[in-house]
């Protein structure tokens, strides 16, 4: 994943080290060993959020009070909430309904037995979205073994995540969005309105939103996670943003 990092912070090593031993279970890849590694991934999204959230004023700019931190520290919904309270500036890319999501899948594993399995493709897809997440917290790349066709899957799910970001910083820069940030969709839909944006680009934006959540979802078609078009498509619509907006053509020069 081509991502820029810093020296690794002291604080970052234990979920860091919490991931890697989740995702090295698949190295023998049984039943048992994708529950125990789903719900130790799960952990570790956990604990990067408290460690995070719970770092100096100093470090993160975040005050939050003793007592509140208690109320926060009791439920993972309570966290998510609490990062996006106080950290949504952080968190380019990540959509944390989506971490809830395999949250619920990890509870489902937890407390039904073992009857329940899950498919790898879910545990490494959630290690992904982990490991985007750590990057942004922290500022510090995590490799972790997956199978090639996940990272590819993580380098299109990173990739898509600065298109999104830049999308909507253009939207706002040329639209009034009344004070609200949009969403993707929202701010393609502006664009179009504004005669920046051709229905050919709309559709193509539309198409890699659709085929990111179906991945990240685990709804592959024919066990395929990308389709062959995507990092392809993916491209052309990075290389179309940096030719229209300035801004997003220095970041990502």
């Amino acid at each position: 994943m081509s991502m820029e990092t810093k020296t690794s912070s002291p604080w970052s090593s234990g979920p860091k080290e919490i991931l890697k031993h989740g995702l090295g279970l698949l190295s023998e890849d049984t039943d048992t060993n994708r529950r125990l590694a789903m719900i130790i991934v799960d952990n570790a999204v956990e604990l990067m959020i408290k460690t995070y959230l719970g770092l100096p004023k100093r470090v993160t700019g975040i005050h939050i009070s003793r007592a509140k931190s208690a109320e926060i520290m009791e439920s993972f919904p309570k966290l998510l909430d609490a990062l996006e309270e106080h950290a949504s500036e952080k968190l380019d890319g990540v959509n944390l309904g989506e971490i809830e999501w395999y949250h619920r899948l990890r509870n489902q594993l937890y407390h039904q037995g073992n009857g329940l399995t899950v498919e790898r493709e879910n545990v490494e897809i959630y290690a992904e979205l982990a490991k985007l997440l750590f990057f942004r917290l922290f500022d510090e790349e995590l490799e972790i073994k997956v199978s090639d066709e996940i990272k590819v899957l993580g380098e299109f799910i990173f990739q898509w995540s600065k298109l999104e970001r830049g999308i909507i910083n253009y939207s706002e820069f040329l639209t009034d969005t009344y004070g609200r940030t949009p969403s993707v969709l929202a701010a393609t839909k502006l664009l179009v309105e504004e005669g920046k944006m051709s229905p050919d680009q709309f559709h193509k934006i539309k198409y890699l939103q659709d085929i990111r959540n179906k991945a990240v979802h685990g709804h592959s078609t024919d066990g395929v996670v990308l389709p062959p078009d995507a990092i392809l498509i993916l491209s052309q619509v990075h290389e179309w943003l940096k030719l229209m907006d300035e801004q997003y053509s220095k970041k990502n020069a």
